[in-house]
C-alpha cells in the first residue's frame, strides 16, 4: 500500500490477499501437452479446505473482505481462511477511505447453567484429571490456578504441552497420567479434542464423568461429554475458580503426584535410545528454548516424555502428523524468536522433505539446530512389516547421503555423533553458535525400542 490522501490509501489487492493467505495455483495442467485448464471453481474448495473464505473481486471490496477474514480467523476456534483474488484484479487499485479499528475478539463467556452443572460433578469428584490442548494456551494462569484449587493433576499431548510447566508438582506427562488414569473419576478438558484418552489410551475408566471446556460447539457433537461449558479457556475455568472458592482447596496431592512419577520412571526408560537423547536436549536446550518435533521414533516418544516449560514451546505437527514439517517449521520459528533458541528433531526420511531449506537457513542465518536421527528407514512402516506382515519389507530401508557432508556443502555447521554424551557436547557447541546447524545421530536400522507402549498403553485391569 502506498499513502495517497490523509485518509485515503491506494490498495493493491494483490499483495492483501498473499500477505494472509498465499496464492492458490488457479490453473492446472491438461491432458493435452503444454495445454493449461482453469480449476473449475477455486473457491469452493478452499472453502471445503478452510473456516472461512471469499473473493475479492475489485479492490473497493478488500477492506471489508479483509476484515471479515480477520475477524472469522480470530474468532473462537482457530483455524485458517482463505482469500482469493483472480489475476486480473491483482494489478487493480483503487481508493479507499479506512473505517474502523482491527478486529478484537471478544471472550465467550459461558453460561451459568453450564457452569453450576460442571461445579456438581467436581464437588463429587475424588480424583479428577485436568487434560489441556492447544486452546487452553492463553489460559496458563487460570489452568494453574485451578489445578492448585482442586488438587488436581494436569496433563497434555502435544498440543497443550507447556501450559503449565511440566516440572511443576501437578503436572503429569502421560505416561504418569495413566496410572493416575485408573482411578480417574473425572475428566476436565480444557481447550483439548481428548486425543490422548480417546484415541490413545482407549480405556474408560468405570463410572468416569467428562466436563469439556470449549469454543467450538460442534467438538460437544464429536465426542460429548456429561457437562459442556461452551467457553474460551480463559473465561470457563475462571467461572468454575469463582465457585470454587478459596476457601474450597482440597488436600495436597503433590507428594503422591510424586510417587506415581517414580512408578512410571522403569517404563519410559525402556524406549531408547530415544529417551536418553530427548534427556540430553531437555538438558541443553534453555528453559525458554524452542522444541520443534515431527513424525519420527523420537518425535513420537517426544509427545509421550519430552518436558516443556512454557505454552507454545513445543511446536508439533499435530493431528495431521505429516512428514517434513519439523525443519522447515523450525526456520519460522526461529525467525519469530532470533533471540531463542530453536532445536529441530526429525527422522532421516522426514529430514529429506525440507533438506533443500538448508540453502534459506543459511543465506539469511537462520540459526536452527537441525537434529537429523539416522535410522536408515521409516521406523514405524518398518517395524509394522515386521510385526504385522511377516518381515516382508517393501518401500521402508532408505539409502541416505551423507547428512554432515550435504550439510557442509549448504555452508551450514555440521557434526556427526553416536551417543547422548557426544550429543551433548555438540548441541552445546551448536546452540552457542546461533547458525545453521545440523546434528546427525546415528541409530541403526531396528536400532530405535518402540515408543507404542507408552502411547497405547495396555488396558489397565479392574477388580
Amino acid at each position: 500500500m502506498e499513502h495517497h490522501e490523509q485518509d485515503k490509501e491506494r490498495v493493491f489487492t494483490g499483495v492483501a490477499v498473499m500477505c494472509l493467505t498465499g496464492n492458490i495455483m488457479s490453473h492446472m495442467i491438461g491432458k493435452g501437452r503444454g495445454q493449461l485448464h482453469e480449476l473449475p471453481d477455486q473457491l469452493a474448495l478452499m472453502r471445503g479446505l478452510t473456516k472461512w473464505s471469499e473473493r475479492i473481486d475489485h479492490p473497493s471490496e478488500a477492506q471489508d473482505i479483509m476484515k471479515d477474514g480477520f475477524r472469522h480467523l480470530l474468532s473462537g476456534r482457530p483455524r485458517p481462511v482463505g482469500i482469493e483474488a483472480p489475476w486480473d484484479v491483482f494489478g487493480q487499485s483503487a481508493e479507499v477511505t479506512f473505517t474502523g479499528a482491527p478486529f478484537t475478539p471478544s471472550p465467550c463467556l459461558p453460561d451459568p447453567e453450564q457452569i453450576s452443572s460442571a461445579m456438581d460433578a467436581i464437588a463429587k469428584a475424588k480424583n479428577p484429571l485436568i487434560m489441556v490442548g492447544g486452546g487452553a494456551m492463553d489460559a496458563a494462569t487460570e489452568v494453574l490456578a485451578f489445578a492448585r484449587l482442586l488438587q488436581a493433576p494436569v496433563t497434555a499431548h502435544r498440543s497443550g504441552k507447556g501450559v503449565i510447566a511440566e516440572d511443576d508438582p501437578l503436572s503429569l506427562l502421560p505416561p504418569a497420567a495413566w496410572r493416575y488414569w485408573k482411578d480417574c473419576d473425572l475428566l476436565i478438558g480444557i481447550g483439548s479434542r481428548l486425543e490422548l484418552q480417546h484415541m490413545r489410551w482407549k480405556w474408560m475408566p468405570p463410572g468416569l464423568k467428562t466436563i469439556r471446556i470449549d469454543t467450538d460447539p460442534t467438538e460437544f457433537v464429536r465426542l460429548p461429554g456429561d457437562h459442556n461449558v461452551l467457553a474460551d479457556a480463559v473465561s470457563g475455568t475462571q467461572a468454575l475458580i469463582d465457585n470454587l472458592g478459596a476457601d474450597t482447596a482440597r488436600p495436597n496431592r503433590e507428594a503422591a503426584l510424586e510417587t506415581i512419577r517414580q512408578d512410571a520412571a522403569p517404563d519410559v526408560a525402556k524406549v531408547q535410545p530415544q529417551v536418553d537423547y530427548l534427556g540430553v536436549i531437555r538438558d541443553v536446550l534453555p528453559r525458554d528454548g524452542f522444541f520443534v518435533e515431527e513424525v519420527s521414533q523420537v518425535g513420537f516418544t517426544a509427545r509421550m516424555v519430552f518436558p516443556v516449560y512454557e505454552p507454545r514451546h513445543y511446536i508439533s505437527c499435530g493431528y495431521q502428523d505429516n512428514l517434513g514439517f519439523g525443519f522447515n517449521t523450525a526456520l519460522g520459528v526461529k525467525v519469530a524468536h532470533p533471540d531463542a533458541a530453536v532445536v529441530s528433531v526429525s527422522g532421516d526420511g522426514g529430514f529429506m522433505f525440507g533438506v533443500q531449506e538448508l540453502a534459506t537457513a543459511v543465506q539469511h542465518n537462520i540459526g536452527v539446530v537441525a537434529i537429523v536421527f539416522n535410522n536408515g528407514s521409516y521406523g514405524n512402516v518398518r517395524r509394522d512389516q515386521q510385526m504385522r506382515y511377516g518381515n516382508r519389507l517393501i518401500g521402508s530401508d532408505l539409502e541416505n547421503p551423507d547428512f554432515v557432508a550435504l550439510a557442509r556443502s549448504f555452508g551450514a555447521w555440521a557434526e556427526r555423533v553416536t551417543d547422548p554424551e557426544e550429543l551433548r557436547a555438540a548441541l552445546t557447541d551448536a546452540i552457542a553458535l546461533n547458525a545453521p546447524a545440523v546434528i546427525e545421530v546415528m541409530v541403526g536400522r531396528d536400532g530405535d525400542g518402540s515408543p507404542w507402549p507408552l502411547i497405547h498403553p495396555a488396558p489397565h485391569t479392574t477388580d
